[in-house]
């Protein structure tokens, strides 16, 4: 399994600044226009991205139109050879690190350069160039050196965002700050619905390409290339780097390692072609480093402050069981698989770094129901993936493989892993959680772990799906989940918008903020809750204002 620790560094060429000095340098938001396709070729026309700092280095992606013709996942264009370069200032007047690579048709003309010999904790700039065409610069940064007291770090924490459901506003507003170390994406990406889907065509704000539901290669890799199209999720990628695991839309939904719920084999060829048509795509389109396993669990550390322990929770999983079986309880069946749960077990408890976060795509929290009146029992039912009827086990999170979780979380109490924060998006809602031991004796009995949940960038929540205004409905649900599950310190079903988690020593904190519509591409955002869990504690508590 690849981690956070480096090889070997060694220093890129130098390019002659002579190569690059008539060229005018664009502006860091300023990724090319579509336009440019029907103009120029070659062209950047989907943007650059960063990804998966290290304390020596960071990936670098791009995705170069040599021909008009060559749009994404049509096979066509020319081999062309892309440089790249990396310098310490804007003007790209000190150029530490350099390099050139071939993009074709069989990356779907996408590149990566995974660039090492660079400072640790260190803010640079980067561009590609083809034939004299230089693409957009950007910003990145490194990770802290891997023995240092890291005095904090922050990141951008998004998850589950729908082309068609709305516009990708949270990303522009996360663009637009400067102390940020990493965006986190939580999985959801992008969507393989056919248009007029989810939502439903009379609902789509916008919409995606291809217009049929995402199944071969090709389809994957022009679904991934409409969503980069995106100005605000261009502008992100331009920013920061980003830290991305896959939940299952980046597949089918509900996925597991035999199937998906929105998967009908025969009429869609089989399972296994399509999972690796589509992890295909994703390794070509993001700037994601692979393991030797062909898949995204994976460990970064940010100094002795932070381990990330990044996890797949699509590629091992059994299937989901069906409620009131019983099966949630199988300790046969697991939502890790037993390597990745291994591997996580052994992270945590070797770890020297003062927190340990897990990116984790699906809730841990337990969740059971109250009350509820069948006008809002659908619609969350719906959310949280429960069947009508309103029985209270979600099988597609860690409710539906409760042996996983019973290990887990005893392991984190029998080795004493302090500060163990759970990073979770998927269910289009709000969330502050302690992690119970037992969740029906809490607070009476331990909490093993935190967890913050962030919201949707555009997918359907609650208010959405009831068509209503925020806050409308939603109170009388809120309260009856978190009157049936004490550890819920928080919920908010109706708001879409992104997290803001700052780490230092004596806390973690997770600012929320929500924007003001979906449908509005010029959508305005606010801070909306905090909350923290301090060193020791395993305990969560609102805090009045975010962090500054």
């Amino acid at each position: 399994m690849s981690s956070s620790s480096p090889s070997a560094p060694t220093r890129r060429t130098v390019v002659k600044a002579a190569a690059t000095a008539a060229v005018a340098v664009p502006a860091l938001l300023g990724a090319a226009s579509p336009a440019l396709a029907e103009a120029t070729a070659p062209a950047f026309l989907h943007g650059v991205a960063s990804g998966d700092p290290l304390p020596d280095g960071v990936l670098l992606w791009t995705r170069v139109t040599p021909v008009p013709e060559a749009v994404p996942g049509s096979g066509l264009g020319p081999d062309v050879r892309v440089g790249w370069e990396v310098a310490e200032d804007r003007a790209f007047a000190r150029v530490v690190a350099s390099g050139a690579t071939t993009a074709g048709a069989a990356t779907d003309h996408t590149v990566k350069a995974d660039v090492r010999g660079l400072r640790p904790a260190t803010a640079y700039w980067f561009r590609f160039t083809v034939d004299g065409v230089v693409s957009p610069a950007a910003r990145t940064r490194t990770a802290p050196a891997a023995d240092e007291a890291a005095p904090g770090v922050r990141f951008g924490v998004v998850s589950c965002a729908n082309w068609e459901a709305g516009h990708f506003s949270a990303y522009r507003h996360l663009a637009a700050r400067a102390d940020l170390d990493a965006v986190l994406h939580l999985g959801d990406y992008l969507y393989e619905y056919a248009s007029g889907v989810y939502p439903d065509a009379k609902y789509t704000v916008r919409a995606h390409e291809p217009r049929h539901e995402t199944v071969s290669l090709a389809d994957y890799r022009a679904r991934h290339g409409t969503y980069k199209t995106d100005p605000d999720l261009r502008a992100l990628h331009a920013a920061h780097p980003v830290i991305a695991i896959w939940d299952d839309h980046e597949f089918a939904n509900d996925a597991w390692t035999g199937g998906a719920e929105n998967h009908t084999p025969g009429a869609e060829g089989a399972w296994a072609a399509r999972v690796a048509a589509a992890k295909q795509a994703y390794f070509e389109w993001m700037p994601v480093r692979a393991s030797t396993e062909g898949t995204v669990f994976r460990r970064l550390r940010f100094g002795r402050l932070a381990d990330l322990h990044l996890l797949d929770l699509r590629s091992f999983r059994s299937a989901q069981a069906r409620t009131g079986s019983g099966a949630v309880d199988d300790p046969e069946r697991s939502i890790t698989g037993r390597a990745q749960l291994d591997w996580l077990k052994a992270g945590l408890a070797g770890s020297d770094a003062t927190w340990q976060l897990v990116g984790t795509s699906v809730m841990i929290s337990p969740v059971a129901f109250g009350a509820l009146p069948a006008h809002l029992l659908a619609p969350l039912a719906e959310l949280m993936g429960l069947p009508k009827e309103g029985l209270a086990v979600n099988a597609d999170q860690w409710d539906g493989y409760t042996d996983d979780r019973k290990e887990l979380l005893a392991h984190l109490t029998a080795r004493g892993v302090r500060n163990t924060v759970f990073l979770t998006g998927d269910i289009h809602m709000a969330w502050a959680n302690d992690v119970p031991v037992k969740a029906a004796t809490y607070p009476l009995s331990a909490s093993a772990a935190t967890e913050f949940v962030v919201t949707s960038v555009t997918s359907d929540n609650l208010d959405d799906l009831l068509h209503v205004a925020p806050g409308t409905l939603s109170a009388v649900a809120a309260t009856a989940v978190k009157a049936a599950n004490r550890h819920v310190k928080w919920v908010d079903m109706d708001h879409h918008g992104y997290g803001v988690l700052d780490v230092t020593a004596a806390r973690s904190q997770m600012d929320y903020y929500t924007v003001s519509d979906k449908a509005d591409p010029d959508a305005t955002t606010a801070w909306a809750r905090s909350y923290r869990t301090a060193s020791g504690t395993q305990r969560v508590e609102r805090v009045y204002q975010p962090v500054l």
